[in-house]
């Protein structure tokens, strides 16, 4: 079945070491070249992909530093606003209050003035009305203007017991 032919192997001897020699001259050198371009390229994407990996990196810590940076800003002028906000309110208040203060103030001065004024109204007509029923009880002509003083006199002496 199988043959060994000594002269067969001593030819594909011969043959694979001519094959590899002027592989060896000929290709050899341009192989190893392609590789070695080859494996340098690689050597530099890879390069170049942890240098762009690490650029993101430090652009997503960035990201967060300022995304952190604007929260802090924004929480600050939330707080400033409702300090503001507490503040006019408290001016309003204040000057609603001062106003109202005002506004009473006006009022109790107003009805002083018409109390006064209708206390006086009151005791002119009962001057009046004395001098006229004094005048018809005497039937006799008085004098109006001192009659007028003596009934004034008498009632701002009632009006001085009555408020003791």
């Amino acid at each position: 079945m199988l043959e060994i032919n000594p002269g067969l192997i001593v030819w594909t001897i011969v043959t694979f070491i001519a094959v590899l020699v002027i592989l060896r001259a000929a290709a050899w050198k341009p192989i190893l070249e392609v590789l070695t371009r080859r494996e340098e390229k690689i050597r530099g994407q890879l390069d170049q992909a942890q240098r762009a990996q690490e650029e993101a990196q430090r652009l997503l810590e960035e990201n967060k530093r300022q995304l952190a940076e604007a929260g802090e800003q924004s929480q600050r002028i939330i707080r400033e606003g409702r300090q503001a906000a507490e503040k006019l309110k408290s001016e309003i208040v204040d000057r609603a209050d001062a106003s109202a203060r005002s506004m009473i103030d006006q009022a109790k001065a107003e009805i002083l003035r018409e109390k006064e004024s209708a206390l006086q109204e009151l005791r002119t007509e009962v001057a009046d009305l004395a001098i006229g029923v004094a005048g018809k009880i005497l039937d006799a002509d008085l004098d109006t203007p001192k009659q007028r003083k003596l009934v004034d006199a008498a009632i701002k002496d009632m009006g001085k017991a009555g408020k003791e």
